[in-house]
């Protein structure tokens, strides 16, 4: 009796994307494919495969960059095997490095997906990346904020006005503002120069305002409870609480603290050898935005919670330094168990 084959086809694609033109790779489980290029477009690789592999198992990877995650979706849509890798994840020949072409990236990841080697990032829902669009547009305006507010500064400086000492701080009251725009420079160019700068700023600072407090609002509605759960938790404002949900997405999805630890880039650098093992600070492997977040929420909780306040002064006497570090791991780790266990903080528990 003879017996029947059941085993099921298998095609992987390794792509490497770009605006203007893809190049793939094909293998199947039993031989390598071609190499082509191909408008940048997921329907068209749909097409190629239907006429070419029709009853194929369908895996498919890219590199994650300019071009997010839509193509992702598309890909998903058509009943495929999907995943968006991290670069630094792929590896790469010694003579990769010294040899980069669209069709060796594209090779290598074809290879890495056969090997069943690549593991694929966290991709938001849409409303998640949605949020996150949002919230990364009011980094770009806290960035033009800081630049407007440099140049009007320096340009006294240049011109060798004394700001008053009342207002020489960071801090811009609106008393402040008034009396930059009072300022009588003595020459029609330079009264427009001003003006033109503190418009710039004007603007700057309104949209600013309009996009941080619709982010709040946004989560306050869609996402009422993690977003207060967050906001219990001493250091945790509302904008850090909008950059966990947005950035981070839900923690319950990693699977320990070791593994936010890791993703956040709250782990040392570690090099082993036999018996030799040395720590080389912060690990440059990082979401550098959500870290930079923490450290700066550590400075808060330490000023309102006691735990905290407690846990600083255990270490005094090294460096200040690593013990904010340490200082914002645990927040972390503090942030991670509320969301876990979907209970609030209570300031002055023990942990």
């Amino acid at each position: 009796m003879g017996t029947k084959d059941n085993a099921v086809a298998k095609l992987y694609i390794g792509l490497d994307i770009h605006k203007r033109s893809w190049k793939i790779q094909l293998a199947t489980d039993l031989f390598w494919g071609k190499s082509l290029s191909v408008p940048p477009d997921a329907e068209a690789i749909k097409k190629f495969v239907d006429k070419h592999y029709a009853n194929h198992a369908v895996f498919i990877c890219y590199e994650s960059g300019c071009c997010g995650f839509s193509h992702h979706r598309y890909f998903e849509s058509y009943g495929w095997t999907s995943l968006v890798v991290n670069p630094g994840d792929i590896a790469k020949t010694a003579s990769a490095r010294y040899k980069k072409t669209d069709k060796i990236d594209a090779r290598m990841l074809c290879k890495e997906l056969k090997d069943n080697r690549l593991h694929g990032i966290h991709v938001p829902d849409t409303n998640r990346e949605a949020l996150r669009c949002m919230f990364r547009r009011r980094l770009e305006l806290v960035k033009e904020y800081r630049k407007v507010k440099t140049q009007l500064l320096m340009r006294l400086l240049y011109l060798g006005i004394k700001i008053p000492e009342e207002h020489d701080n960071s801090n811009w009251t609106h008393a402040f503002r008034d009396w930059i725009r009072g300022l009588d420079l003595g020459h029609a160019c330079l009264d427009f120069s001003f003006k033109s700068r503190m418009r710039s700023f004007d603007f700057v600072d309104e949209e600013l305002r309009d996009v941080s407090t619709k982010l709040r609002a946004h989560c306050r509605k869609h996402y009422k409870d993690y977003y207060y759960l967050l906001r219990s938790i001493p250091g945790i404002g509302g904008i850090v609480a909008v950059g966990i949900i947005s950035e981070l997405g839900d923690l319950k999805r990693f699977k320990n603290f070791k593994q936010l630890a890791g993703y956040v880039g709250m782990c040392p650098s570690i090099r082993q050898s036999g018996d030799s093992e040395k720590h080389f600070g912060m690990t440059p492997r990082a979401h550098k935005l959500m870290r930079s977040y923490f450290v700066e929420a550590s400075w808060q909780a330490l000023r309102f919670d006691p735990v905290m306040q407690a846990y600083f002064r255990k270490h005094q006497g090294k460096d200040s330094k690593r013990i904010l570090i340490k200082v914002a791991r645990k927040l972390l780790s503090r942030t991670y168990g509320v969301v876990k266990s979907g209970m609030p903080y209570e300031i002055g528990v023990v942990e």
